[in-house]
Order: C-alpha cells, then structure tokens, then sequence
C-alpha cells in the first residue's frame, strides 16, 4: 500500500505543477493526485503479473520442444519446477487480481509480450534460476524465496522494463521503486494455506483523505504560508530559496498547523528525506534548519496545536 512519504511525493509534484503554470484549477489538479495514486496501483498489479506470464511462457516452451522431430530426453522430460511454482500459481488463481485486470482493461502483456521474452531470456540463463531447478528443496518457502529473489535481481533493476513503464505512464518513473518494495513485501508475506489477494492501495481513509487534504490546504494557503516563513527567517531571502525547498517547507508549515494528528518531528524528517531525493544535495540541511526554527517559533507564538499522535 502507498505509505505517506509518497503521499507527500504526489503532492509536492501537483503543488509545483500548478505553481509553475500559474493554473489555478484546484479540482483539475486534485483529480490528477488521485488518478496518479491509483495507476500506482495498475504497476502494481501489471509487475505481479508480468512473474505469471513468464512462467506461462516458460511452459508453453517446454511444449514446444516436446514436439520437436528430434526431441531429446530433457526436451520430453523437461524439468517443471519453476513452471510449477506455486506461489506464481497463486498469483495466476489470485480472483482479486483477475477482476481487477479486467475491470482496468490491463492486458499489456499480451500487446507487449517482447518484454515477457526479454525477462524469461534473462531468467533462464542467471545462476539462480539453475540453482532453483537443482534444488531438491520443494516446499512452498522455497519457491517463495526464489520468485523473490528473481523479482529483486532481475525484473527490478531491468532498464529496457523500466523504460517501458516510463513510456506508459509518465508519472510511473517516481514510483517504479517504490511498486517494487511493495510488490517484494507482498510476496514475502504470502502463506502456503492462503489464497494471494491483492493489497490495499490506501491504508485506510484517513491517508485517502490526507493526500487530497494536505493538497488543498497547501494550494490554498501557500501565499500565507510564504508570508510566515519571511517573518520567522528574517535571514533567509525567500526569492533565493530553490522552489522546490520553498514547496517543501510550506508544505511542512501546513502539516505544522492544520494536521494536529502529525507530530511536528514527524513532519520535519519526512520533508529533510524528500528534499534529499528531490532537490539538491544540502537541502535536506536547509529544510531541516528552516523548518525547525519555524517549528520554535509557532510554538512559542501558540499557532501549533497538536493532540492525540500528534502529541508524540
């Protein structure tokens, strides 16, 4: 599921989108964080099933070769490991995926299937995948740790897949590394006796509602905000500040003031680490220093008012 950090992600970009363009169509804007967050949810359900169509092409290679003229003992008696693995069965019989593919219209794999080949190509020739086909180790565990090990050593890292999905959906190139650490804890958690069911994109509805909400606020207040954060750094010269530090800081000023359920430090390191991806190299510094004198100074001034987690 998207945790908040890429909540935050998402907003910073529609933020400095619309700030950019001098457009000033909120609910354009709000519509687009949603449908970027839950076509993360499409590349979610597109890597899992791109391991299904591997292992389909995988079998129905192995028939191939057992109608060849000459076919060899290893063509005829093939070794059926990896085509029957059963946490890939799992995902193939997985009802939640199948009715979301449908319902999406998700069939890229059959108009794309070279990326299936270049994938099984990298596969069968890698030591893991040799090392898995020798194993006598036939537990459901074990072909666990081998589709995840696969999944991390060659679909992740592939560029030729990546660029793919970039191609697809520009938005995707921010999330393909987070979809991936989802999809790795999604196989891992997977149990011998269950059904595999798609995860949940949202936690619950409350980090629904605080992607649209921590938008809007920011959107609607980011002159005010500014305006504070003049007042409160006198030393800093805010037309030098990078634009993106600027969005950043002013979307920690936000949660400061209109979140109380978020602890301050919570807010402050969430923004130092997107800074630290998303700008450049001191400004995970810059933010951390200017939002914590900011932080001082609205406590001092009783504009913070946090309860419950907030408190923490």
């Amino acid at each position: 599921m998207i945790n908040r950090r890429h909540i935050r992600v998402k907003v910073m970009q529609s933020v400095y989108a619309m700030i950019k363009s001098y457009d000033d169509d909120v609910l354009k804007e709000e519509k687009f964080i949603k449908h970027s967050i839950k076509r993360m949810f499409d590349l979610y359900v597109l890597l899992l099933d791109l391991l299904v169509e591997v292992q389909k092409l995988a079998e129905e290679k192995q028939e191939i070769s057992k109608k060849k003229y000459l076919a060899t003992k290893e063509d005829l008696s093939p070794n059926r490991k990896f085509v029957e693995n059963k946490l890939i069965k799992k995902i193939a019989e997985s009802t939640s995926l199948t009715l979301y593919k449908e319902a999406q219209n998700l069939d890229n794999w059959s108009k794309d299937d070279e990326y299936i080949k270049i994938i099984w190509d990298l596969l069968q020739n890698s030591d893991i995948f040799s090392e898995y086909l020798n194993s006598s180790d036939d537990s459901f565990n074990s072909d666990k740790d081998f589709v995840v090990t696969f999944f991390r050593k060659i679909v992740a890292p592939n560029t030729k897949l990546a660029e793919y999905f970039e191609g697809e959906n520009i938005t995707w190139v921010d999330d393909i590394p987070f979809v991936n650490t989802w999809v790795v804890r999604s196989l891992t958690k997977q149990k011998s006796a269950n059904a595999f069911k798609l995860g949940s994109l949202y936690k619950n509805q409350d980090d629904q509602d605080f992607a649209t909400d921590l938008f809007k606020k920011v959107i609607l207040n980011h002159h005010s905000f500014e305006n504070d954060i003049k007042i409160h750094t006198p030393n800093w010269e805010t037309d030098r500040i990078a634009d993106m530090d600027m969005i950043l800081i002013k979307m920690g000023v936000c949660e400061f003031l209109n979140f109380p359920f978020i602890p301050t430090k919570v807010s402050i390191n969430e923004y130092i680490e997107i800074a630290k991806d998303y700008s450049s190299e001191k400004s995970g510094y810059f933010v951390n220093g200017v939002l914590d004198k900011l932080s001082r100074e609205f406590l001092k001034d009783k504009k913070i008012v946090k309860v419950g987690r907030g408190l923490l």
